[in-house]
């Protein structure tokens, strides 16, 4: 606190010293302006005679020498006036900057709500009010999703401990369990971790995209997409739905894993929300310098203005949406977070007939 303190006088300190020096320099030139020429017409005019312009008077003139020693008298008195003028206009020039740093002080302490709300006039300062401002806006909006996550990601997370712990305790209290009843209480158990193990590796994917690609290595989306397919086709045939490919080359450079797990997330997306007899088409082709990945789906109609929330972690619509149960909230949160770590470019659109259509659009690299 007493740095601060000690900062902030020492630019008024200087800003005073600044503002008092340009003062006594006008000063300073005012007097040479009037001196310099009043000595030269002195040194041209002979002793003894008047000059031209010169009127008989009664009064008493004042010479040059007195002139120039009450100039010399004006400057010595020049110099505290300059300074208390400058540590006044220092101080006025620095009072927004004060009052700016008073309330910022407080809101860093804890009141996002507030802010600096500077008006008129428009000037340096407030433009800096104006830009603070928005900051300040940007981080009540961060920590209130923050907050928002981390009490969904405990409420998702409890969820199916609390469901096991039921399970344990129903199976357990009953007197007439055999081992039937205890090998389907196991298997229930060992799903619910299953669920649990998703939801965890599914925040740490999300942590990991939202940290920022540290790697920059070149590779073909075409052979990124095969891989997935090879690994979901089984899951696509249990619920019914056909998975088309149609893979040309599709050059791009990002980091392997993040990318595989944007595809592999569109991909579960796309079969999870189906219906049976559906049908998931995956498209990689070159657009100019850019490599394009396009997931079409077919599904439940989504209404067009709630395309946003599905990209937010555990937003989900209505509860046809769901599919099998399987989802957690978070795939399509993480695709958005690998596309703007990859500084690329996302589409999305709803299809008339149910479903939806995502493009996303690769660069070159950083």
């Amino acid at each position: 606190m007493t740095s601060r303190k000690l900062a902030r006088k020492s630019l008024r300190t200087r800003l005073a010293l600044a503002y008092a020096a340009g003062i006594y320099a006008a000063g300073v030139l005012v007097v040479v302006f009037v001196d310099v020429p009043l000595a030269s017409i002195e040194a041209a005019v002979p002793v003894g005679h008047p000059s031209p312009g010169a009127t008989a008077g009664t009064g008493t003139g004042i010479s040059l020498p007195q002139l120039l020693a009450g100039s010399a008298v004006a400057l010595v008195l020049l110099i505290p006036l300059a300074l208390a003028l400058g540590w006044y206009v220092a101080g006025r020039f620095l009072q927004p900057l004060r009052a700016m740093t008073a309330t910022a002080r407080i809101i860093s302490a804890g009141d996002l709500h507030r802010r600096l709300g500077l008006g008129e006039p428009t000037d340096e300062l407030t433009e800096l009010g104006h830009t603070l401002d928005d900051l300040f806006a940007r981080l009540e909006a961060s920590f209130d999703a923050h907050r928002h996550f981390v009490a969904n990601a405990s409420h998702e997370l409890r969820t199916p401990l609390a469901g096991l712990r039921t399970l344990l305790e129903v199976t357990l209290a009953d007197p007439d369990a055999d081992a039937d009843t205890l090998r389907s209480a196991c298997q229930e158990a060992l799903a619910l971790g299953e669920h649990q193990e998703r939801l965890v590796q599914a925040l740490l994917a999300l942590a990991t995209s939202e940290r920022g690609v540290t790697r920059w290595d070149t590779l073909d989306l075409a052979h990124v997409v095969e891989g997935v397919l090879a690994s979901r086709r089984d899951q696509a045939t249990r619920k019914g739905v056909a998975l088309a490919g149609h893979l040309t080359p599709a050059v791009t450079a990002g980091d392997p894993k993040l990318i595989e797990s944007l595809v592999a997330n569109l991909v579960d997306n796309a079969i999870r929300h189906n219906h049976a007899d559906g049908h998931v088409e995956i498209i990689t082709r070159t657009s100019g310098p850019q490599a394009v990945l396009t997931v079409t789906n077919s599904g439940p109609v989504v209404p067009g203005h709630q395309i946003g929330r599905l990209f937010h972690p555990f937003q989900r619509l209505a509860p046809e949406r769901h599919g099998s149960g399987d989802g957690h909230g978070l795939g399509l949160a993480i695709v958005n977070a690998v596309t703007r770590a990859h500084h690329a470019t996302l589409t999305t659109g709803a299809r008339p007939e149910g479903g939806l259509s995502i493009t996303v659009r690769f660069g070159h690299g950083p």
